[in-house]
């Protein structure tokens, strides 16, 4: 996209409306964590058969889902929607949902011979697609409230005493994620990135203490691993089932989501300071990541159910070739030809679909939910 349709970095005054200077770091930061996505799906089949493995799995989910929570809420608005806007949650987010749901279901049938279609049990990644739409739903009615981040902090903790909150409509997802998408949200509205200078050239020690943060993660992981598998932290990690289910029946289980909260917060703060903050080849592949989260489960979906990533040693070999070529497909699954075939089921825009065709279609841009803007 060019610098014309940027993604917004603060509010325009004046009578007459400026272009905004679209900020490669937020392209970047989408992009790193589109290709953290692939990574930890495309390793799952490995983490059986390697702490290694498992040990780099537990520290990347530990923040990456709830980075990404916080890209799209930084990039989210929280007045009245427009009917522009109320539109878009149906063309960017509702349809794709149904379209890449039915595939999923016919998928199913196709190779297992069975399939149970629920709507409202998203498969494998939907969950977040739906988790976005929720977010944007309900932020307007957040805004309301005085101390937005403090209430959802709560929220999250409490649904994990309620068995009954599960992923039906990735409802224990949605509300477990929702404080780090309010914190996005809420850095935007403070100009937090702007007012702290977060996206100028960052000092060689700042840079070194990130690299030391997430290797102090990662090595925590590993040193630990056996307590790690004992409390099945990973099950923890994906803010879905009830702590009763995850065997934290004690009243005072909440306290393990509040420090999983703390960490993915400052491993985060980590990330984005390690991600690049000019413009490179693959800058611009940070505008399509909703292709390569919708797609990439799809080329994944064989070795998953195939086994053939277990049992693969050695670590130090297989390891690095599924990190190259999960690297690979995330910018495979960003090119424009890929983009021109799937177009019609990533980005739907059914004028049939609306009472005002208009709705479907207008402005010059498009946008994916997690507000990056391009034109058409």
């Amino acid at each position: 996209m060019s610098s014309a349709a940027a993604d917004p970095i603060g509010p325009v005054t004046g009578a007459v409306s400026k272009p905004r200077r679209r900020v490669p770091f937020w392209d970047n930061a989408r992009y790193a964590c589109i290709v953290l996505v692939v990574l930890g799906h495309a390793t799952q089949r490995l983490i059986y058969d390697s702490d290694i493995t498992m040990a780099g799995y537990l520290a990347l989910y530990a923040f990456h889902m709830p980075a990404f929570a916080i890209i799209s809420g930084y990039f989210s608005k929280s007045g009245s929607p427009t009917r522009v806007q109320m539109a878009r949650v149906i063309t960017d987010i509702l349809l794709p949902y149904v379209i890449f749901e039915t595939l999923w279901t016919l998928t199913k049938w196709f190779v297992e011979g069975q399939a149970n279609p629920n709507p409202t049990r998203p498969s494998w990644t939907l969950w977040f697609l739906l988790a976005l739409g929720i977010f944007r739903l309900i932020l307007p009615y957040l805004a309301l409230l005085r101390w937005p981040l403090l209430w959802t902090v709560l929220v999250s903790i409490g649904v994990g005493y309620l068995p009954n909150i599960d992923s039906t409509f990735s409802l224990s997802r949605t509300l477990g994620l929702l404080p780090f998408f309010t914190l996005g949200w809420w850095m935007r509205e403070h100009d937090v990135v702007n007012r702290l200078r977060l996206l100028e050239r960052r000092p060689w020690w700042l840079r070194a203490a990130a690299v030391a943060v997430l290797a102090t993660a990662g090595f925590a992981a590993w040193r630990w691993i056996d307590v790690w598998q004992a409390i099945d932290l990973r099950h923890w990690l994906f803010y879905e089932d009830s702590y009763a289910d995850l065997g934290g029946e004690q009243w005072w289980a909440g306290g393990m989501r509040i420090v999983l909260m703390v960490v993915a917060v400052v491993l985060s703060a980590a990330f984005f300071t390690l991600v690049p903050r000019g413009t490179y080849w693959w800058t611009t592949f940070g505008q399509y990541t909703m292709y390569v989260f919708l797609l990439h489960s799809f080329v994944l979906y064989p070795f998953r159910e195939t086994g053939v990533l277990r049992d693969l040693e050695p670590t130090w070999l297989w390891l690095p070739l599924v990190t190259i070529a999960s690297v690979l497909l995330a910018l495979a699954l960003a090119t424009a030809p890929v983009r021109r075939i799937f177009r019609p089921l990533v980005e739907p825009r059914p004028t049939w679909l609306f009472a005002d065709p208009g709705l479907a279609s207008r402005e010059g841009h498009r946008s994916d939910p997690t507000g990056s803007r391009r034109p058409r």
